[in-house]
């Protein structure tokens, strides 16, 4: 299923979701990019949403006057 969804042709997905539906993406190999929001806001306790260590290869980072900063990486 996975190989048959990312080999159509067509535009590329964009998905916004929380921690639990960004992990169940990346357990299944359906990233191809990811881009991390990092808002600087003390919050406590955040999810994880990756289950296991995974080699990401950072490929730009854009930050915004607000002080929020847009981390793009990709898998190794």
């Amino acid at each position: 299923m996975r190989a048959r969804l990312k080999e159509q042709a067509g535009k590329d997905i964009i998905v916004y979701g929380g921690a639990t539906f960004v992990s169940s993406l990346i357990e299944n190999g359906l990233i191809d990019e990811l881009n991390p929001f990092v808002n600087p806001v003390a919050i406590g306790k955040g999810m994880r949403i990756f289950a296991v260590r995974r080699p990401l290869k950072l490929t730009s980072s854009t930050a915004y006057s607000s002080g929020i900063v847009v981390n793009t990486y990709a898998p190794r």
